[in-house]
């Protein structure tokens, strides 16, 4: 039985789908205005095991991931830099940019094994939900004009403060000594559901009519307006990094739930943040790294994605390189013991049960990886502790049978090097042996000498 920590009650809960074996997934995506980076992928990763946690338990998952394309301002601040407009000088260039990113992103998960969702709908093609959204909320008072915006009334809606539990009336208060820019904002709390091209934004290159004149969307009301058109209201998960709690997430649901009537989602799950030096990875603080700058020092992909699975998603994770180094010689390791079984064998239920009650405890991955080493160090015969790992890597992702596979799908050239290297014994011919060694092991395997002949192993 799948247990999950809900944001929303701040505790464990039996995972319930709203529909039986349906399940809806609205998970956060990027804004693709430059690379994503690790701290990125680490939620990213926690979509991805949602997913398959879900899969694994016999549901069919409809999973959606937005790509931020334009209204996502710097700093999460009403009339600031808005990020895809940067580097940009005309509407060709924001859409180069958000082509580029949208590309290695997508590159990055398939480097992280990371399952594709089913869409990835854009905000720029969703301007007229996001325009309906916003008139709906005009209608029903939950949003007033400015001459430069449009903002949600947070006032309006007593339960703005259900996600974080902060208090409703401190949040306000505290608002109040902020600076605000426009003399026409109620609240400094209340938040932007349309800027209008004016004023700062006058010059805005993204924009598009509206009721209240040419301007563009608010980053929030994009995933409200995307979310309902995708899984319908309310959809089962909603997944995020831990600083989306606040703002935007807080302003998803004070947005969907104030037009519908109803919850946004049922369950919100937030993974938290990796550290780099004991402090937040971010691009503002200019410490961020990406998948390629681990790829560039030598490390596979998937050695990121083991060491996220070394700690809990709900904990912070200190990124060192010595603890990328350390999980890609416990990977490099997984594989190499991996390589010498033997095909065809049956799963083993006793590690299959320790498994699944790890990962349905709330996707505790540090135990099930723990559970999978521990079979590793068991006396099972290596075909069944091969079925069993390949079972274990639905969830894990570290492609297991792929390497496997890999392993014994020796080259033709290997494969006479290792003949010729035989003859070579054979013939006490021992310089020439050791000569066709070397060659073996410089082309990535390493060749054990045995009572039946060299055996064959590809180096990890």
């Amino acid at each position: 039985m799948l247990k999950l920590f809900n944001s929303l009650s701040r505790q464990i809960e039996e995972f319930k789908p709203i529909s039986p074996d349906q399940v809806g997934f609205y998970a956060c995506g990027p804004t693709v205005y430059d690379y994503a980076h690790i701290g990125n992928l680490r939620t990213m990763i926690l979509s991805d095991l949602i997913r398959r946690s879900l899969e694994y338990n016999g549901f069919a998952v409809t999973h959606i991931m937005n790509i931020t394309d334009v209204g996502h301002l710097s700093g999460d601040q009403d009339f600031a830099e808005d990020k895809m407009e940067k580097s940009a000088k005309t509407p060709e260039d924001v859409m180069a940019i958000a082509e580029k990113f949208t590309q290695v992103f997508f590159d990055d998960l398939k480097a992280l094994n990371i399952l594709p969702a089913d869409k990835y709908p854009k905000a720029t093609h969703h301007i007229q939900e996001q325009v309906d959204l916003i008139g709906k909320l005009i209608e029903k008072g939950f949003a007033y004009e400015s001459d430069e915006a449009v903002y949600f009334d947070v006032a309006k809606f007593p339960s703005y403060n259900q996600l974080t539990g902060q208090n409703l009336d401190d949040m306000l208060l505290g608002a109040r000594q902020e600076v605000v820019r426009d003399p026409k904002k109620k609240n400094p709390i209340d938040f932007v559901l349309w800027f209008k091209a004016v004023g700062r934004y006058q010059n805005h290159i993204q924009r598009w009519p509206s009721p209240w004149g040419e301007g563009f969307p608010g980053w929030h009301i994009e995933c409200s307006a995307m979310s309902a058109k995708y899984l319908g209201q309310p959809f089962d998960i909603h997944s995020g990094g831990v600083d989306l709690k606040f703002p935007h997430h807080t302003n998803e649901i004070a947005q969907s739930e104030a037009v519908s009537g109803v919850a946004l989602a049922k369950y919100w799950i937030h993974g938290e943040f990796l550290l780099i030096d004991q402090g937040k990875m971010a691009k503002s603080e200019g410490n961020f790294l990406t998948l390629k700058s681990l790829v560039d020092k030598g490390f596979n992909p998937l050695a990121f994605r083991y060491l996220v699975l070394t700690s809990h998603y709900r904990s912070k994770l200190n990124f060192t390189w010595d603890s990328l180094t350390a999980a890609q010689n416990a990977l490099n390791n997984l594989y190499s013991e991996v390589s010498t079984f033997d095909p065809n064998g049956k799963t083993i239920p006793e590690y299959e049960q320790k498994f699944n009650d790890a990962i349905n405890n709330d996707l505790e991955t540090p135990q099930a990886l723990a559970t999978a080493w521990d079979l590793l160090k068991s006396e099972h015969e290596s075909a069944d502790k091969l079925a069993t790992l390949i079972e274990f890597d639905k969830i894990l992702g570290l492609k297991i049978q792929e390497t496997w596979e890999n392993s014994h799908d020796v080259p033709d050239s290997v494969q006479k090097l290792v003949a010729e290297r035989e003859q070579a014994r054979k013939d006490k011919d021992f310089a020439r042996s050791d000569e066709l060694r070397k060659e073996i092991e410089s082309q990535g395997y390493t060749l054990e000498d045995t009572l039946d002949g060299g055996k064959i192993k590809k180096k990890f």
